[in-house]
């Protein structure tokens, strides 16, 4: 495969007046590291040379299309179909109506649908690991740590979702008692930064999970493919009630 050599990469790019993730010189694009050999791996994933960022209950996307790099060597990997407005709002309507749903079932069960979650992740620990180290630059082994940050709060909000309490309180008042009890607040949004786009948002996820919610996942553009393959992950638990929206407009 013919390449660039780096020298004349930098001074191309400097020459370039275009701005956004999808702005690199037009030699780069020749090749897209997923078609690769030693890229492979990332077919694992589910990952495709153009992918939908819009998971709702099933795949879509009518927004642009964008194609995320490697910053080791500003290489092409994939292509992402981004959301529009109207995808958003349709993710956002259909979030809600889960949610009625979601919340009706006992945290216990919830619980266990998380477990199903942080199995998945370890099974896929080191692609995703990997996937990490070639998106969004960081090395291997901190790729692979911050995946297992994921799976290690899905244990733990495994163990909360059977002690989520209600005290029963004395009251003031003769002959009664204050009953506290736990209840869901509804859609969750969350929202990821490139430099940490699995362990944010795996924070989050997973008690606001437990607790009856359901999350809305906007992750950075520049990192649109780490998102992608952890919906992968997570729609193939039919249980879940997950929702990915990957946006660039501002309007969003």
């Amino acid at each position: 495969m013919w390449r660039v050599p780096g020298h004349l990469c930098v001074r191309f790019a400097g020459r370039s007046k275009l701005s956004g993730p999808w702005s690199r010189p037009a030699a780069f694009m020749s090749t897209l590291l997923i078609h690769q050999p030693q890229y492979a791996w990332l077919k694992e994933l589910g990952l495709r040379e153009e992918n939908e960022g819009v998971y709702n209950g099933s795949w879509g996307g009518r927004g642009e299309v964008i194609t995320t790099y490697c910053p080791a060597n500003n290489e092409p990997i994939a292509r992402v179909r981004q959301a529009s407005v109207a995808d958003y709002e349709e993710t956002v309507k259909k979030a809600r109506e889960a949610w009625r749903i979601w919340a009706d079932i006992p945290a216990p069960k919830r619980g266990e649908v998380v477990r199903q979650i942080g199995d998945a992740l370890r099974e896929k620990i080191q692609v995703l690991g990997s996937l990490v180290s070639l998106e969004m630059g960081k090395i291997l082994v901190e790729g692979v740590g911050e995946v297992q940050e994921y799976v290690d709060i899905c244990d733990y909000a495994v163990g909360l979702s059977r002690m989520i309490g209600g005290p029963i309180l004395p009251s003031e008042r003769p002959g009664h008692a204050l009953i506290e009890q736990w209840n869901p607040v509804g859609l969750v949004g969350i929202i990821t930064a490139f430099n940490f786009p699995v362990a944010v948002y795996g924070w989050n996820n997973a008690i606001a999970m437990i607790c009856g919610n359901v999350c809305l996942w906007k992750g950075a553009p520049t990192t649109s493919l780490i998102s992608v393959a952890v919906t992968n992950l997570q729609s193939s638990l039919r249980a879940t009630p997950f929702n990915l929206v990957e946006t660039w407009p501002i309007q969003i």
